[in-house]
């Protein structure tokens, strides 16, 4: 981790470090485009074609059986149905809280609006299943498209070599009632969901980290009208802690490798009041590293993060919002007497027992968050994401007498004389009862 000190730093600096590692879209789209063309013409041929090229999986029918969830669950350990049952609990319990409410307004005399929500009829949730199955994801985006009500939730994973799907996201994809999974893997899935196929039903909004071709998948299907809308941009993952004398050295280094160990591009960064703590953290960084499985991958990931040291609390936290991290960690003392001071984060963890592990599986908080600095404009996934507002508005005669001179006069000042007309037209008939 590359070592810096605040006050010795420039606003070009400072910005800079806030800058993400980037990623050339372009050579990606190149390689993309194809795939989800021929995908949108060819459908179930192009998604055979992919998945064997791919996935070097041959199928001939993409949709999960009810036989093949039932076995799914049976082969499935007791205890990792337990901890999905109470991450599951937890979930539900704090995005039930999230539905919106209806709301109604007399905005003057004879005129009421109104909004009410509805779920979005048709969402697809996309899973990935590369080095390990992510059953934790599809409860984050699953419960809240069932809370929201959501009609039709199509899931998509890649396939296994044998032809199946983990049996975790299965379990997981029961707990919340989907029944529509498909065996079908990266930007290819994207494109079947986003258009739809001879097995694969088309939805009107995609959800679901992935990879960068995934990503560029979603991109290019969101510009497209005749394509899906999706969640969120997405970038790699990330993870910046704020740290002070306090702080234990091994929390935080657990926690910045518990990121790090994702990819190489993985944004891992620190900013620390002590310059001893932080040379401590550093030193445990390194230490823990070595017994990680992913060392290689964690490593190359801390090489190319940062370690910043602040004169106080409130310029750490002035960097951290500027930084906008997709998890940010306040491993401080009171951690929660500065809650008001955070404006750009995905999701906060408030003080030293709060790992970022704990909200990416089980607190109820969702973990599809806002990487990239996205924090800045978009918030993490929830129930809202899965619905869309609708505004009425019921107008009386008493209304339209109230309202017509204002609406005729705007109307004129603008120079669409159809819509003075309609209200005039109105106005007119009023007048002659």
């Amino acid at each position: 981790m590359k070592k810096y000190y605040f006050n010795k730093l420039n606003k070009i600096e400072i910005d800079k470090l806030c800058i993400r590692s980037a990623i050339n879209y372009d050579q990606i789209l190149e390689k993309v485009r194809p795939i989800v063309d021929e995908v949108k013409k060819e459908g179930d041929l192009a998604l055979r074609k992919y998945t064997l090229l791919l996935d070097q999986v041959k199928l001939d029918n993409f949709l999960v059986s009810e036989k093949e969830m039932a076995l799914g669950a049976k082969q499935l350990s007791i205890e990792t149905k337990r901890a999905l049952k109470v991450a599951y609990k937890n979930i539900i319990k704090f995005h039930k809280k999230q539905k919106p409410n209806s709301f109604s307004v007399e905005t003057m005399p004879g005129i009421v609006c109104s909004r009410e929500s509805r779920a979005i009829e048709k969402v697809g949730l996309y899973i990935p299943s590369g080095s390990a199955p992510l059953p934790s994801t599809v409860l984050m985006l699953g419960i809240p498209a069932l809370l929201a009500g959501c009609k039709d939730v199509v899931l998509c994973t890649p396939p296994q070599l044998d032809g199946g799907v983990a049996p975790s996201i299965l379990y997981a994809a029961g707990l919340c009632g989907i029944t529509q999974i498909y065996k079908v893997g990266g930007a290819q899935a994207v494109a079947a969901m986003a258009y739809g196929t001879e097995s694969v039903p088309k939805v009107y909004k995609i959800f679901g980290p992935g990879n960068q071709y995934v990503t560029a998948a979603k991109m290019l299907v969101s510009i497209d009208p005749a394509g899906a809308a999706i969640d969120m941009p997405a970038g790699p993952s990330e993870i910046l802690v704020v740290a002070d004398n306090d702080s234990r050295a091994d929390f935080v280094a657990a926690d910045l490798l518990s990121q790090a160990e994702h990819s190489p591009d993985s944004a891992v960064g620190l900013i620390c009041i002590s310059e001893n703590k932080l040379d401590e953290i550093i030193n445990e960084v390194y230490k823990q590293a070595d017994v990680l499985s992913r060392k290689e991958v964690a490593l190359q990931s801390v090489q190319n993060g940062f370690a910043v040291v602040a004169e106080n609390i409130e310029i750490a936290l002035g960097f951290a919002n500027d930084y906008a991290p997709e998890h940010l960690l306040l491993n401080i003392d009171e951690a929660e007497k500065y809650v008001d001071k955070i404006i750009n984060a995905g999701s906060v963890f408030l003080g030293q027992y709060a790992c970022e592990s704990i909200g990416d599986y089980a607190s109820g908080t969702n973990h599809t968050l806002p990487t990239y600095g996205y924090a800045r404009m978009y918030s993490g996934i929830s129930v809202e994401n899965f619905m869309k507002m609708i505004t009425f508005q019921k107008i009386s005669s008493t209304g339209v007498l109230n309202i017509a001179t204002t609406v005729m006069e705007l109307a004129q000042t603008e120079g669409l004389m159809a819509h003075r007309r309609a209200m005039e037209i109105r106005v007119d008939y009023l007048n002659s009862l």
